[in-house]
């Protein structure tokens, strides 16, 4: 094949011309030099763009489009080229992952990018499309194609590994996936004039969107039912964080008690200190679906649909599992094009996502998930009930938080009424990168708040002394309106079981969201009609959801969870004397797994110490020893995931990185549930799903009906009930293993939810 010849890099002619290399590389070194000008790497973008596909000018990968060739890799020579003709690693690491997910950061690793190591023998069991660099180079040439080497390469002076550089990897990476997605989708979407680009995303209007959310403010301030006292606080709390914007971009922590209207005050410090300081987007980042649910109705109310976009498990097709990202099938249309569809590039300028999306993706190796990680820098990012981090992952979560703010333009924001002592943790995160975590408050005075915002009288029990389950259904069943937490979705059960009234309610995460939202909508009736009311949860209720109570129990647990529980009781602080707040010891002292029943030890052995009377949860200070306590007693640096984590990084290794961190230990399943008040949308689900599979439509209507479980052993009798929602591949079904439908309508009971056969021990809360 001469140097005049057309290469092509698709295989089918939907444009009328076939889409040439030189068209293709050219898009995506545009599209990636932008996406990462950001980050201040667009040079090493546009050479990674320019290099990522280079193999497809082999003349076994245009027989390839033929049909008369396979089992082609047509990247790695390009990151050879990135490595030995530009001494750039990033580029080279960049596009050697663009398809496999990065690799290794590490001396022999890169010298194994070599056409003839990998000639003979690569890792894949893959042929490279062309091993002669110098036939590649030409024809690149023969195209105008020649790559400027970047001014100022990521790693130019050392071959170090860190979560800093680690990162920066990341963000150069996730600035050329994604836009080889982009391209790529542009010229099977495109038409005789050529390719076409889906339109981007709107812009932050920061200040706009700011004056709607302060005008929200004050008609809640001119209608509040609340205590004068809740008031005051709500509106001090808006006051400081409006201050607070005008400081410069970097860490902060906002620290507020709960019911003091944080969620809408957070939102009023992101945007004007976007607004302020020319940052692009706000990132919210909260640990519950549940929570998602009810932020972002109240985000679109304000602000419109076109500016938010949530982004969690139940608005993508879950976790990567594939070894590649193959591009191209017999039909010209990529494997994973479907995937690549319904998974967001974070393109909007208001963004509502999981701590799991969020963070696991900060430390991912592969490309879905890593497509969105350009949109970081030069954003305010709000982490919502940031208490939830586990102690295991701080170290490694704050150390890229503060490489993040500190060399992107990012602000970080967490937020919480039980403060974390993240900054006890300061030189331990300053070994892995030199800013350490230094953030500033927003509240500089958080305990005027908390000691205004007193709404509850405690009664601790007996750390020693175990209640027994029908002693605490005697109790409840003298209380007209009653909230008792427990720490489990069994003693929950039991519990309600034990009590057996018609005014019981059982509240977990075993119920559907639309039965949740079912749910609390009458329990909430009750308690302004001061009718009856007695709600048997789990921890679930203590995640953002708005009831308010004149008496809560709450199982002995962390310090954290229980002044969780005490924002359910007298929340509006309308009530003439205080609310009542009871602990107690149940007679089941199992607890959930990770760090939960060490926090649970502390809270009582500061009980013990202090007395009741000590037990100052009304002030940060009190909370902020119990956080050193806990982190001298679990030692961070020296936990079990921090060590495995650390390690890999040393190593450079991505894949073991990405493995390692994970906020959730145990692989879920989504399973539709057959709620008998929603029963017409069950069964419209199920015809779905049976004619087309899993589709985004499929998962928009199941939303509601989903339930998420720890994935059950092969051999557990839950699978009897389920069936799988399948994929359709080119008109054949294929396996997917994330989505299932029950099969039994006796298997979701009216009261306590989904039960399956020997139903599992499920830790979701």
């Amino acid at each position: 094949m001469t140097t005049s010849a057309c290469y092509y890099a698709h295989s089918r002619n939907t444009v009328g011309d076939k889409h040439r290399v030189k068209d293709h590389l050219q898009g995506v070194a545009r599209l990636a030099a932008q996406f990462a000008a950001a980050s201040g790497y667009a040079d090493e973008a546009r050479l990674a763009g320019l290099l990522h596909d280079l193999g497809k000018y082999g003349d076994r990968f245009q027989k390839r489009l033929e049909g008369e060739d396979q089992g082609l890799d047509h990247w790695s020579m390009g990151a050879c080229m990135a490595l030995r003709q530009y001494r750039s690693v990033a580029a080279a690491l960049a596009i050697q992952g663009h398809h496999i997910g990065l690799q290794i950061l590490g001396r022999d690793d890169l010298i194994a990018i070599h056409p003839h190591k990998l000639s003979e023998h690569h890792p894949l069991g893959l042929e490279l499309s062309e091993a002669d660099e110098t036939v590649l180079q030409a024809r690149l040439a023969a195209d105008g194609l020649t790559p400027a080497a970047p001014a100022m390469p990521l790693m130019a002076d050392t071959l170090r590994s860190g979560f800093d550089t680690m990162l920066d990897i990341r963000l150069l990476f996730s600035a050329l996936v994604d836009a080889d997605f982009m391209d790529t989708e542009a010229h099977f979407q495109g038409g005789l004039d050529g390719k076409r680009y889906r339109p981007a995303g709107a812009t932050l209007p920061a200040q706009t969107a700011l004056d709607s959310v302060l005008r929200h403010i004050e008609k809640l301030q001119a209608n509040t039912q609340a205590d004068s006292r809740v008031a005051d606080v709500r509106s001090q709390l808006h006051a400081d964080c409006l201050k607070a914007s005008a400081q410069p971009p970097g860490l902060f922590t906002l620290t507020a008690p709960t019911g003091s209207g944080k969620t809408l005050a957070m939102l009023a410090f992101a945007l004007a200190h976007a607004a302020r300081h020319g940052l692009r987007r706000v990132i919210l980042v909260v640990p519950y679906l549940s929570i998602i649910e009810q932020t972002a109705r109240i985000y679109r109310e304000l602000l419109g649909d076109a500016l938010v976009l949530e982004h969690h498990s139940m608005a993508g097709l879950g976790a990567e599992n594939r070894a590649t990202d193959d591009e191209d099938d017999a039909d010209g249309h990529s494997r994973e094009r479907n995937r690549r569809l319904l998974s967001e590039n974070w393109d909007a300028p208001i963004i509502i996502t999981t701590s799991v999306q969020m963070l696991e993706s900060l430390f991912s190796n592969r490309p879905s998930a890593c497509r969105k990680l350009h949109r970081l820098p030069g954003s305010v990012i709000l982490f919502d009930e940031v208490q939830t981090i586990p102690v295991g992952l701080a170290i490694p979560t704050l150390a890229s938080l503060s490489h993040l703010a500190a060399r992107h333009g990012s602000s970080m924001v967490l937020a919480t009424a039980t403060q974390p002592a993240f900054e006890h943790l300061h030189e331990q995160v300053r070994t892995h990168v030199p800013t350490g975590w230094q953030p500033r408050p927003i509240v500089t005075q958080p305990e005027r708040l908390f000691s205004s915002l007193r709404r509850v009288k405690r009664i601790w029990g007996d750390p020693d002394q175990p209640l027994a389950w029908s002693e605490l259904a005697e109790q409840l069943a003298d209380a007209r309106q009653v909230l008792c937490i427990v720490n489990l979705k069994r003693h929950a059960e039991t519990l309600w079981q034990t009590l057996a009234d018609d005014d019981c309610f059982h509240l977990s995460t075993n119920l559907c969201a639309a039965h949740r939202q079912t749910l609390l909508t009458e329990v909430r009736r009750r308690l302004r009609a001061d009718e009856p009311v007695r709600l048997i949860a789990t921890q679930c209720v203590e995640a953002g959801v708005d009831v308010d109570f004149p008496l809560v129990l709450r199982a002995f647990g962390p310090l954290e969870a229980i002044i969780q529980a005490e924002g359910r009781c007298n929340r509006e602080g309308r009530r003439k004397t205080l609310g009542d707040m009871r602990i107690f010891l149940p007679e089941d002292a199992t607890y959930p797994p990770g760090g939960y029943e060490q926090a649970t030890e502390l809270t009582k052995i500061l009980l013990r110490r202090h007395g009741e009377d000590g037990m100052a949860l009304d002030d940060p200070a009190f909370i902020a020893a119990y956080y050193r306590e806990l982190y001298d007693m679990a030692k961070p640096d020296n936990a079990r995931k921090t060590r495995t984590i650390s390690q890999a990084v040393r190593a450079g290794s991505f894949p073991e990185v990405a493995r390692a961190y994970r906020l959730i230990e145990n692989d879920s399943i989504n399973v539709v549930v057959p709620y008998q008040a929603a029963m017409d949308a069950f069964e419209e689900i199920s015809q779905l799903a049976e004619k087309s599979g899993l589709t985004a439509e499929l998962m928009r209507k199941a939303r509601p009906l989903t339930v998420a479980l720890f994935r059950p052993k092969p051999e557990d009798p839950v699978w009897d009930g389920l069936l799988e929602v399948q994929s359709f591949k080119k008109g054949r079904r294929s396996r997917q293993e994330s989505w299932y439908i029950a099969a039994r309508p006796e298997h979701y009971h009216p009261q306590l939810g989904y039960r399956p056969p020997a139903a599992l021990n499920v830790w979701i809360g």
